[in-house]
């Protein structure tokens, strides 16, 4: 009892200490954004946010800006020289040894949970703590192993990554288990570019009066998320909606079935957060993109080559015949039109000489 009331104060003391957040209902031109962390907040299970931008684009403040709106309204910060203790936990294997019960100190997880877990720069963490990251906010549980040992515990949390794709991307087998990605680009209007300097030089200036404009707004957001966390298990998915999301996800050539069930999922979200009676396709519609940004395979290097090899079979079958193109006749020059229309920069081919080389006398076998 005693080891545990210091970490309580620390808790309970480390909101009053922190600078105050910028309000979510006050950030301008970020919709995409705001919707994904909402989805997130209303299903951590999904599997969390990837952000992705340039410098200077609002990524943190958004994460901070969602974690007042949770329970817990706290948020975890995972530093990047992190170790995979320090994340996950330990175990105090000395302890079980000696009195055959489980000592755990809890890690970053533990302490993000109901709340925000943010990784800034994400795609510069060891691929390790990436895969405990993803595995915890997918699964909602925390399990460390050592020595034959185990301890798990709940780690419900709206994982966060932000990344800047100027200093390295994610591996595909990392990026994919993220379940929504959002992409914010600089903004070049001028009106917008001027409401949110505006908006930031008055929180900057008056933080409670800025914030106290919002109160209504937020407290709004609060409710919503409250609502629709409680409504998300009463609603279905049709066979309608399952055939979109399946041809959705057929026609991007995604990889596995992640993204079908992602998709179900944050559409399942935005519903409950607009309590709507059912999951419809606009809902789907809506999440496709966040879902299928950064699992979306192009099908132009594909039918391109299909399309020259599909070319080239005609080409051979055609020359067999009696209409055999000129371009491709041994003995003729192709006109300037055919050579310019038909055979796409071809040459005609020219005769090669050759010359006789010796044999090769093979090694034996112990040589080689």
């Amino acid at each position: 009892m005693n080891a545990a009331a210091p970490e309580v104060t620390q808790v309970a003391v480390q909101p009053a200490t922190e600078r105050p957040a910028f309000p979510f209902a006050a950030l301008i031109g970020q919709t995409p954004l705001q919707q994904a962390l909402l989805l997130a907040a209303i299903d951590p299970g999904l599997g969390g946010v990837l952000v992705s931008g340039p410098r200077g684009t609002a990524k943190s403040t958004a994460a901070r800006a969602l974690a007042e709106l949770l329970p817990a309204g706290q948020l975890v910060n995972l530093p990047l020289g992190a170790s995979e203790d320090r994340l996950i936990g330990t175990l105090d294997i000395e302890t079980v040894l000696r009195d055959g019960s489980v000592r755990f100190s809890p890690g970053l997880l533990a302490k993000a949970h109901h709340g925000v877990l943010y990784v800034d720069e994400v795609n510069l963490l060891p691929d390790a703590l990436v895969d405990a990251l993803l595995d915890a906010a997918a699964s909602g549980v925390n399990t460390v192993e050592r020595d034959g040992v185990s301890h798990s515990h709940d780690a419900s949390f709206v994982l966060i990554g932000t990344m800047n794709p100027e200093e390295g991307e994610l591996r595909p087998q990392l990026i994919d288990r993220f379940g929504l990605m959002v992409e914010l680009q600089n903004c070049f209007e001028p009106q917008v570019r001027q409401a949110i300097v505006k908006a930031r030089l008055a929180f900057d200036l008056d933080p409670r009066g800025f914030r106290a404009s919002y109160a209504q707004q937020q407290a709004a957001y609060v409710g919503r998320i409250r609502a629709a966390r409680e409504a998300l298990p009463q609603l279905a998915f049709n066979d309608a909606v399952h055939a979109h999301v399946s041809a959705l996800c057929i026609d991007a050539a995604v990889d596995g079935l992640r993204a079908d069930l992602v998709m179900l999922r944050a559409a399942r979200a935005l519903a409950a957060l607009e309590q709507a009676a059912a999951v419809t396709a606009e809902h789907v519609d809506r999440v496709a993109e966040a879902v299928l940004i950064h699992r979306r395979h192009q099908h132009d290097a594909q039918s391109g080559g299909d399309a020259r090899e599909s070319e080239a079979h005609r080409q051979a079958a055609s020359g067999s015949g009696s209409d055999r193109s000129p371009a491709l006749a041994p003995d003729a020059a192709p006109s300037p039109s055919v050579a310019g229309e038909n055979d796409w920069g071809y040459l005609p081919p020219e005769p090669a000489a050759t010359t006789q080389v010796k044999g090769v006398i093979p090694l034996s076998v112990k040589k080689r």
